[in-house]
């Protein structure tokens, strides 16, 4: 284990599962809570999933990592003013986050009966 990768570890009073539980979330908050707000229109949206997707893969211990934005809400007329902001229910995500031998998926998705988008952990498995 790499020096820096030890301090890390000796902060955490938790299980690597555990903490690999919290990393997944702690992807999902960054999500939605730096990226909700941006400017978006049908032709950004591809670089703003891209974008998204790259700025959350280089955190620590994310493996994978898939952005989509809802492109249904766009407006169908479109001029120099046809962006909106992006909303929590426009968001599709899924990360997966390796640490030690755990593997965790969480994944956020606009859940229609809850009107909310909501993030939750899909899957752990122990590799």
């Amino acid at each position: 284990m790499p020096a820096r990768e030890e301090i890390a570890s000796a902060k955490f009073a938790c299980s690597d599962r555990e903490r690999a539980v919290f990393e997944a979330g702690i992807k999902m908050a960054t999500i939605y809570h730096q990226f909700v707000g941006t400017p978006v229109n049908r032709d950004t949206a591809p670089g703003l999933e891209k974008a998204i997707s790259e700025a959350i893969g280089v955190q620590p211990y994310v493996q994978w990592v898939d952005v989509r934005i809802d492109r249904s809400v766009f407006p169908a007329d479109r001029d120099r003013y046809s962006y909106i902001s992006l909303t929590g229910d426009m968001l599709d995500a899924v990360v997966r986050i390796s640490l030690g031998k755990w593997r965790v998926t969480a994944e956020m998705r606009y859940d229609e009966a809850l009107r909310y988008p909501l993030m939750y952990v899909s899957s752990i498995t122990e590799e």
